[in-house]
């Protein structure tokens, strides 16, 4: 599943430049920290995992050490009580005015927010990066260095690409360029090479659950818990699971399965009509992922035996019912023909509301059959 909020960076209040919040990376940063304690800090730094995981969130901690004077200005530390990490005070000036977007030395490479379809654009264009090169061969304002940041680069067109390849082949002095990459296979091999590659991967449940608890203290243990069942190691999958209700929606999905075969029809109407109006577009996105993550996660069961984490109850059950009624290949099957009906919906803008009933309907026929 996506772990991103598809929102413009000032109205997103978990964007990574006002975040200081990293948990499960200290490897990570230990290495960026000897690195530079080295005096051989490499000029572009890729930092690969999947999405939500705190990829840009370390993008942004690097940035703010480096721009505050790379330790001399002291810190809480690495580990919360060392002065020789990569924490930077929020208060400090370098890191408000990053916050705030408003800093000389950092220039931040993403997709623009489309106004009139009120998301982001699907990739980073050449008019984007057009500048980068010039940026970087400039002298510091503040004589330090200075750093882009690229998020994320496996969205970059092939013209965006080429670009900042470019600019990697040949580095300025005190410049550095960290990349960000969900799907690092599909940058330009040449690309890849010239970056010292770091990798990152999922949190643990209960670094989600400490996380979800930092930035939402509102909610409860127990559906913080939940959610992090759902993220599977995402933070930002979280929450953007919780700023579109993801838990709630994904508690009565599992319900309905649960009766399957003996079917709700009128429950199943009322929720399949939620999604019928015209802003609920990342409510549809969001069940329809949560629906193939579901059928996904029985199908490895019935394949394996292996029962996933219950996430909410009567899930597993439910689970245990269907691998039971039909082979594995009748799973398959019908797993596929409703990512194909979910995914022709989104794509055509087709009735939404009957795309879910005949995704109910295909499960119910299936466990009947």
């Amino acid at each position: 599943m996506a772990g991103s909020i598809d929102l413009p960076d000032e109205e997103n209040p978990f964007a990574p430049r006002r975040n200081d919040a990293l948990l499960g990376h200290e490897e990570a940063e230990k290495t960026i920290l000897e690195a530079w304690n080295s005096k051989r800090m490499h000029h572009a730094w890729l930092l690969c995992g999947p999405r939500g995981i705190g990829k840009a969130t370390l993008a942004y901690r690097i940035a703010r050490f480096i721009l505050s004077g790379g330790g001399e200005n002291g810190g809480a530390g690495l580990f919360g009580d060392q002065s020789d990490g990569l924490y930077v005070d929020p208060e400090d000036p370098v890191a408000r005015r990053i916050a705030g977007g408003g800093h000389g030395d950092l220039k931040i490479i993403e997709r623009q927010y489309d106004e009139k379809k009120k998301r982001l654009q699907g990739e980073i264009t050449v008019a984007n990066v057009r500048t980068v090169g010039n940026f970087m061969s400039k002298t510091s304002a503040e004589g330090g260095w200075r750093i882009v940041i690229v998020d994320a680069a496996d969205e970059l067109n092939r013209n965006a690409a080429n670009a900042i390849l470019k600019v990697l082949e040949e580095p300025p002095a005190n410049a550095m360029m960290i990349l960000i990459a969900h799907h690092p296979g599909r940058l330009l091999p040449t690309i890849r090479s010239r970056c010292r590659r770091l990798n990152l991967g999922a949190l643990e449940d209960h670094q989600v659950v400490d996380l979800l608890g930092r930035y939402c203290p509102e909610m409860d243990l127990g559906d913080r818990d939940a959610l992090s069942g759902l993220a599977e190691g995402s933070i930002g999958r979280a929450l953007q699971l919780h700023e579109v209700g993801g838990l709630e929606l994904y508690t009565e999905m599992v319900s309905l399965i649960a009766s399957l075969p003996d079917a709700d029809v009128a429950a199943q109407h009322k929720f399949a009509e939620r999604f019928s109006p015209v802003d609920k577009d990342a409510a549809f996105a969001t069940v329809t992922e949560l629906l193939h993550w579901w059928l996904a996660r029985m199908i490895r069961f019935a394949a394996t035996g292996q029962p996933p984490r219950e996430v909410v109850e009567g899930e597993l059950p439910a689970m245990q019912r269907m691998a039971a009624a039909q082979p594995l290949d009748q799973w398959l099957e019908v797993w596929e023909k409703i990512n194909e009906l979910m995914g022709a919906t989104r794509g055509l803008h087709l009735d939404r509301k009957q795309a879910l009933l005949n995704a109910f309907f295909m499960l119910e026929e299936t466990m009947r059959t």
